[in-house]
């Protein structure tokens, strides 16, 4: 992704980022640095990652001055090792010092996802399934939080509630009947695709009947996965959710479902380990 790409929204979103973090000034640095230093510093790796972030990263630093000089090493969804030296970035040491945590932030944070997701498609490698992303991410950043899963090789499921129709638990519930609420939908919104989440076979196979286009299988046991592909795989996507980790994602994929979604992701990737270091 190049700077130009990065939508307003993003901008404005660093902005705030910014201004919580720097308040009404930066104290120690106004106190102790010039206004006319100049400095050099490296995004340095302290540990082995798939890279993500870089352009917000580097935005960070463009919003607070846009002549700070920025040269990068490698690309979003790089292999970094511990060691290298990801980016350099030279211009006013005030500048520098106010936009580090943010965007070390930013960039560490991204990372992590990138990396944990790689670490889902590696292990399911060879299968022909999708590990998806879901809306379980940080308040105001799905948007570079569901890009740092693209980087790592994963897809992205709805970005938000006006995306697709997705029929939870909770809206049958409300409606009171699992195929009418599918059929509302249907007369309403007669050109989208629906799908559906249900915890049962019985409630697949109604599902199914009522003209879902894709079905979400709740925390379903593996057994039951496949039963389920068996029985309606040909007729609708099949989407297993709930309870995935690393260790049995590859056996739920393996039961033939097209779409294996992963809330952990974005809610519980650790941030990778990057520094930055000044250097005269």
């Amino acid at each position: 992704m190049r700077r130009s790409d990065i939508p307003p929204a993003v901008t404005d979103y660093l902005r705030r980022a910014l201004d919580e973090d720097i308040g009404s000034g930066d104290v120690t640095t106004s106190l102790l640095i010039p206004e006319n230093d100049i400095s050099h510093a490296r995004f340095i790796a302290k540990d082995t990652f798939i890279l993500a972030g870089l352009p917000f990263a580097e935005e960070v630093f463009r919003i607070l001055d846009p002549l700070v000089g920025w040269k990068t090493f490698f690309d979003d969804g790089d292999r970094i090792e511990r060691g290298q030296t990801i980016a350099e970035i030279h211009g006013s040491t005030r500048t520098l010092l106010v936009g580090e945590r943010v965007s070390l932030n930013i960039l560490q944070r991204l990372s992590g996802i990138a990396t944990f997701t790689r670490r889902f498609v590696e292990q399911t490698r060879g299968l022909k399934v999708r590990i998806a992303d879901t809306r379980k991410t940080v308040p105001c950043m799905r948007y570079l939080e569901k890009y740092a899963v693209r980087i790592g090789g994963g897809y992205n499921h709805r970005f938000g509630l006006s995306d697709g129709i997705l029929i939870k638990t909770n809206h049958v519930t409300a409606v009171g009947d699992l195929a009418e609420a599918i059929r509302r939908a249907r007369k309403a919104h007669h050109l989208m695709k629906i799908e559906v989440e249900v915890g049962t076979l019985d409630d697949l196979m109604t599902a199914v009947r009522a003209g879902a286009d894709v079905v979400m299988l709740d925390n379903m046991s593996v057994s039951d996965l496949k039963k389920a592909v068996e029985m309606a795989g040909e007729h609708v996507l099949l989407e297993a959710s709930g309870g995935v980790t690393l260790e049995n994602v590859r056996e739920i994929a393996s039961t033939g479902v097209h779409i294996v979604s992963v809330g952990a992701l974005t809610h519980s990737a650790t941030a990778a380990d990057i520094s930055l270091q000044f250097f005269r």
